[in-house]
């Protein structure tokens, strides 16, 4: 890999959301900024952290990475970091004004009723002016037309490759390596503790156990009902119709279907079948109309989702110039979100920079 041959440049970052992802991500650049600056000739600077529960931070000359991943795992508090303050004394809303910021990375956990705070982060650091890279799924699930265009208006750039498998880069695949192709289908396995916890059911497993270990593996919330009821999924589903079908589908207009009530006799079943049980979701195009659905389904073992195992995710894209399109990859977890993060941040430098080769300036569609 050849190294940056452009001017050095720098790009300070403002972090809202210090949780699992947050912490991921910084413990991730601080791993990187070597590799950056040799290869893209890029100098990545956090000045600015807000989190409700650990506190805040601003320091125009940056922060010490090491040491805020540090405070965040062992102490769960930024307040013994010099200059910190609690969060109520510089909020999340100052820190996505804050002049000094050129990108803000928003990642607090998702809701799907309202999409706040994050909604309200995102669209504050857009009217400021600010590139917005975010891992939150409320948003860009219920406000995606409205955030793309304010982002339009505004001439910077909103990237969201953590919302949908992670590090896995479907949104970018199916954005930036499908132009001039429709796709008129989306079918696959976005949730990765359902799919660990059905996985163990095929082995014999019954579901509470299955469950329990996901939970001490960390691949799930101490709440997790988002992911096993199908919520979690109904979010990527809105997500890939918003931005593969240009439409703006509602909660409810998504059938949803969990796997808690899911048994081993229901599996053992499907087994007698040639089937495997997988929580799948399915986006489609009919004439006008755009369909969405999450439920389990009898995967056939002549379809290669049958094969995705454990925590991975895959998903096939349906197009009418490359016929079916299939990517598979890793779909939870604080590093890969973290690489979805950095890799979004690099694509708005590259642009920026004015990367050779790099393509006009787009959102996704």
């Amino acid at each position: 890999m050849p190294t940056a041959t452009w001017v050095n440049v720098e790009l300070r970052l403002g972090l809202i959301g210090l949780g699992n992802v947050g912490t991921g991500f910084l413990e991730l650049l601080n791993e990187k900024q070597g590799l950056i600056r040799e290869r893209y000739g890029l100098q990545l600077m956090v000045v600015g952290i807000a989190d409700l529960a650990k506190g805040s931070i601003y320091d125009e000359n940056g922060l010490d990475l090491a040491k805020l991943v540090e405070l965040s795992k062992r102490e769960g508090s930024l307040l013994s970091y010099p200059g910190a303050v609690e969060f109520e004394q510089f909020t999340s809303l100052d820190l996505a004004r804050a002049e000094g910021v050129d990108i803000i990375v928003e990642a607090t956990p998702t809701n799907l009723e309202t999409g706040e705070p994050g909604y309200t982060h995102i669209r504050t650091a857009l009217e400021a002016g600010k590139h917005v890279v975010t891992t939150n799924k409320g948003p860009i699930a219920l406000k995606y037309r409205e955030l793309k265009e304010l982002a339009a208006k505004k001439g910077v750039f909103l990237r969201f490759e953590g919302t949908v498998m992670s590090g896995s880069p479907c949104i970018s695949l199916g954005a930036e390596c499908l132009r001039g192709a429709e796709v008129t289908r989306m079918r696959g396995i976005v949730n990765g503790t359902t799919n660990y916890i059905l996985t163990e059911m095929a082995k014999g497993v019954d579901y509470r156990k299955a469950l329990r270990r996901a939970q001490e593996l960390g691949y799930t919330e101490p709440d997790p009902t988002a992911d096993v009821e199908g919520w979690d999924a109904v979010a990527k589903a809105m997500i890939l119709a918003n931005v593969f079908m240009g439409t703006q589908l509602r909660v409810a207009d998504v059938e949803r279907q969990g796997i808690s009530a899911l048994t081993l006799e229901d599996v053992k079943a499907g087994a007698l079948v040639g089937a495997k049980i997988k929580l799948v979701v399915r986006v489609e195009k009919e004439g006008g109309c755009v369909r969405a659905s999450v439920r389990p389904e009898r995967v056939l073992l002549t379809d290669p989702l049958a094969y995705v195992d454990g925590v991975l995710n895959a998903l096939i894209f349906t197009t009418d110039t490359l016929g079916d399109l299939m990517l598979v990859g890793v779909g939870a977890g604080p590093r890969p979100t973290g690489q979805a993060i950095l890799s979004d941040i690099l694509w708005i430098h590259a642009y920026l920079s004015g990367e050779p080769g790099k393509a006009p300036p787009t959102l996704f569609p």
